[in-house]
């Protein structure tokens, strides 16, 4: 008897991987009628009896478009065919903020999926992110050079938010071919094809750099991320035991000047969590290059001073400034 498509397999294998271990656990997927959802859900309805998880299914409506209700109501519908039950529509009001609707879109989504996992008593939040999705996120990251943080992508697991991620290995074409192979009928969404949000644009120049520069670029980006993420991950593990070492003020120089730069740096960060960049390369003046500054002042009216090789830290005299 000839086995699944082999995109199904693919699919239906990296959910294994994940629901492994949950026997007995609720988890909900996150579904928007989209292929890659669409898929993520086939392979869970699939997997998770055999291996003893309760599977439900949650769409959010963001009502950013017309007909977005009866989209989600298919999708829905869909996803209670495929035997996710409850299969619910929770419909969310986006407001504009942060960094624009994508952003805003995001945060009232993960929002409405915390508390349906709180509701139903969902150990996670299945996400179908792939890794198309991975390697224009770390294009995004590479683009506003804003650290090693930033192109490190997403994690498979994300244990805070309860978030999963099964799909960051299968790409958008797997997603697709799963989706024909078990006959189900997926949603364009035009926002991913809109070029006025950052993202498309990004997705728009991935087939122009595989052309350039040869097949396996967002292979090749996705394991940047991987690799980026564990770099990361290390660097905040050795912050946070060099922050507890540190304990309460006044510090001594010479304990902060023998971290290494990226350790510091976000040491600093865990010491004054509101500074911007800038108060931390200022930090590092005072540290390393100091020559009689007076002090720093950082956000939340602090004042960081060095007298007497240590590093004070006391209220600021009035307005958060840096001063020289």
């Amino acid at each position: 008897m000839p086995g699944p498509d082999p995109a199904v397999a693919a699919t239906r294998s990296a959910v294994r991987r994940v629901l492994d271990g949950a026997t007995g656990q609720r988890v909900i997927v996150a579904c928007s009628g989209g292929a890659d959802s669409l898929a993520l859900a086939a392979a869970v309805a699939f997997e998770a009896p055999r291996l003893s998880v309760q599977a439900a299914a949650v769409v959010v409506d963001h009502g950013l478009q017309d007909g977005s209700e009866q989209i989600a109501t298919r999708a829905a519908q869909q996803c209670g065919a495929l035997g996710l039950e409850p299969a619910l529509v929770v419909r969310v009001q986006v407001t504009q903020q942060g960094t624009g609707p994508e952003d805003a879109a995001r945060t009232a989504r993960y929002s409405v999926l915390g508390d349906a996992a709180q509701d139903l008593g969902a150990s996670a939040i299945l996400l179908a992110h792939t890794r198309d999705d991975q390697a224009e996120t770390v294009l995004l990251g590479l683009a506003r050079g804003s650290g090693l943080r930033s192109i490190a992508g997403m994690a498979t697991f994300d244990a805070r938010r309860r978030l999963v991620r099964p799909f960051l290995d299968i790409t958008r074409a797997q997603t697709q071919a799963a989706c024909t192979a078990q006959g189900l009928t997926w949603w364009d969404d035009p926002h991913n094809t809109d070029p006025s949000y950052t993202r498309v644009r990004a997705r728009q120049v991935l087939p122009t750099l595989e052309d350039a520069l040869g097949p396996g670029v967002v292979a090749g980006l996705a394991r940047t991320a991987d690799l980026a993420r564990s770099d990361a991950d290390g660097l905040d593990q050795l912050a946070a035991a060099a922050t507890a070492a540190l304990g309460a003020p006044p510090w001594p120089v010479q304990d902060l000047a023998g971290l290494v730069e990226p350790v510091r740096r976000r040491v600093w960060r865990a010491l004054f969590p509101q500074t911007a960049k800038v108060h931390i390369d200022e930090l590092e003046r005072l540290l390393r290059d100091w020559h009689g500054q007076v002090g720093i002042d950082v956000p939340g009216g602090v004042r960081v001073s060095r007298r007497n090789g240590q590093i004070e830290v006391g209220p600021a005299p009035g307005r958060s400034r840096l001063v020289e």
